[in-house]
C-alpha cells in the first residue's frame, strides 16, 4: 500500500475509530489503530506477537482489530465493494467481461472457499468441515477485473458445499427476482444473463457450469474451455488476496462473528488496492496469462505459495437441472462454436 493510499484509507476511516483521552491515559492514537490492524490482516501474525511489535497489549488488540475491521468495510463498501443494482450497470459488467474474456452477457464469475479458524469455544463440531478442519465459507463473484462485486461470508463449514449457492445472498436474489439482471432482450443473441462457476455449483438458468468430462464433445469441449477461461477471474482473485493477506494462511484465532469482519476487510481492501495501487498490489506476473497462439497458460505468481483458501468440494448430488438450465447451456454452447466462436479455440482439441 502506497503512502497516498493509507492516507486515503486513514481519512475514511477516522472518525469511525477515533478516541478521546482519559485523565487516566491517553488514546491509542486513529494512525496506531489503524497500522496495527492492517499489519495483522498482511502478516498474519498472532496478536501476542504484535503486541511487541506495535507497543499495544494483547488484550486491547482483540478490541482494536476487529473494530477497526468494521471501520474499514463500512467506510469502503459503499464504493468499493458495491453490487450493482441497475440493469445498465449490470450491462456494464457483462461489456467488460465479454470484451476482456469473450463470454457475453456474463455478471461475474462466482466461487467459494474455506477459510480456516480454530475452533470456537463450545461449538462442537458446527464449524467442522470435509477436510477435518474447522472453518467458515467465503463466497463471492467477481467482475472481469479481479474484483468481488458481491460478498457472503459466515456460513459454517460444515454446511454442504452443495448448499453454498443455494443459501448465498446471490441465490436469494436471483429467486426473489430483485437482481435487476438484464432481460432477454437486452443481451447478446437473446440468451439469458448468466454467472459463471464450476463443478461445486448447481446448474440453472442463469448459472452456467462446464460440461461432465465423461459426455464431452468436441463441442462441449470448447463450450467447456471458453467457460473456464472466464472463471479464471474469481480463481485469481481468491489466490491473490490469499497471497497478500496472509491471516488467510493460518487458522484465524479470534470468535466468529470478528473472523467475519476481518474477512470481509481483506475482500474490500483488494478492491480498494486493485483501484488505488494497482500495479504494485498486482503486478502484471501476479496474474495467470494465457498465451492465445499456443492456450498455453502461464501460473501466476501467487501460485507459488498455493492456494491458501480451501475450494469448495464437487458435488454429485446437486440433483437434476431444470429444463430451462439445460437449454441455456445448450444455447451457449451452440452460440460459442457457431457466430461466438474465436478463430483460436478450436487449439483445444488438438
Amino acid at each position: 500500500m502506497s503512502e497516498a493510499s493509507f492516507l486515503r484509507l486513514l481519512r475514511m476511516v477516522e472518525t469511525r475509530i477515533v478516541k478521546e483521552d482519559t485523565v487516566m491515559r491517553r488514546a491509542i492514537t486513529v494512525e496506531e489503530r489503524l497500522l496495527a490492524t492492517l499489519r495483522y490482516l498482511a502478516t498474519g501474525r498472532s496478536i501476542q506477537d504484535m503486541k511487541f511489535s506495535t507497543g499495544i497489549s494483547a488484550a486491547a488488540l482483540c478490541y482494536i482489530i476487529p473494530e477497526t475491521c468494521e471501520a474499514i468495510v463500512d467506510a469502503l463498501k459503499g464504493e468499493y465493494l458495491k453490487c450493482p443494482e441497475t440493469t445498465e450497470e449490470w450491462l456494464q459488467v457483462s461489456e467488460e467481461f465479454d470484451k476482456k474474456w469473450q463470454f457475453p452477457n456474463c455478471g461475474g464469475a462466482m466461487d467459494g472457499k474455506h477459510v480456516r479458524i480454530m475452533q470456537p469455544a463450545k461449538s462442537g463440531s458446527f464449524y467442522f468441515n470435509y477436510k477435518k478442519f474447522f472453518s467458515i465459507i467465503l463466497f463471492a463473484l467477481v467482475n472481469a477485473n479481479y474484483e468481488f462485486l458481491l460478498v457472503d461470508v459466515g456460513r459454517n463449514g460444515r454446511l454442504s458445499d452443495g448448499g453454498v449457492f443455494d443459501r448465498s445472498r446471490l441465490a436469494y436474489l436471483l429467486r426473489s427476482n430483485a437482481l435487476a439482471i438484464p432481460s432477454n432482450d437486452h443481451t447478446k443473441a437473446n440468451m439469458n444473463f448468466v454467472f459463471l462457476a464450476d463443478d461445486a455449483f448447481p446448474l440453472g438458468p442463469h448459472v452456467m457450469k462446464p460440461y461432465p468430462q465423461r459426455l464431452l464433445t468436441d463441442e462441449r469441449r470448447i463450450y467447456n474451455y471458453r467457460l473456464s477461461r472466464g472463471r479464471r477471474v474469481v480463481e485469481n482473485a481468491f489466490g491473490i488476496m490469499g497471497n497478500r493477506f496472509r491471516i488467510l494462511h493460518s487458522p484465524i484465532n479470534l470468535q466468529p462473528w470478528k473472523i467475519d469482519s476481518v474477512i470481509l476487510a481483506c475482500c474490500v481492501l483488494h478492491n480498494f488496492l486493485r483501484k488505488n495501487d494497482t500495479v504494485s498490489y498486482t503486478p502484471p506476473t501476479i496474474f495467470d496469462v494465457e498465451n492465445p497462439e499456443t492456450l498455453q497458460v502461464t501460473l501466476g505468481d501467487w501460485r507459488v505459495h498455493g492456494d491458501t483458501l480451501v475450494p469448495l468440494q464437487r458435488s454429485n448430488h446437486l440433483g437434476r437441472p431444470s429444463s430451462d438450465a439445460v437449454l441455456c447451456r445448450q444455447q451457449y454452447c451452440r452460440f460459442f462454436n457457431g457466430p461466438g466462436s474465436v478463430p483460436w479455440q478450436n487449439r483445444v482439441l488438438s
